[in-house]
């Protein structure tokens, strides 16, 4: 099941992926990884990979919308695997 967060409009915020347990699982670590975006918010900056964690900045997103963000990894194995978040743009 994935995850929602609530974002204000203006907000620039940081969200991540903790890949930790799926990787303890598969005995294998994180060789790049890639963020998209839907919905009206902005990547800033490409994804940063801290061990098992993705972090991705954010910006912006149309009040009233849900946004996703889907972060797609790739292992030093050549596995692939995705996760999404979701936001939702409200004033906070």
């Amino acid at each position: 099941m994935a995850t929602t967060f609530t974002k204000d409009p203006a907000a620039l915020l940081d969200y991540s992926w903790d890949w930790a347990p799926w990787l303890a699982e598969v005995g294998d670590t994180i060789s790049s990884a890639t963020v998209t975006v839907t919905g009206g918010i902005t990547t800033v900056g490409e994804p940063a990979v801290n061990g098992a964690v993705v972090t991705q900045r954010v910006s912006g997103g149309p009040l009233g919308a849900l946004c996703a963000m889907a972060c797609q990894i790739t292992t030093s194995s050549g596995l692939i695997d995705e996760r999404s978040i979701y936001l939702s743009i409200a004033d906070r």
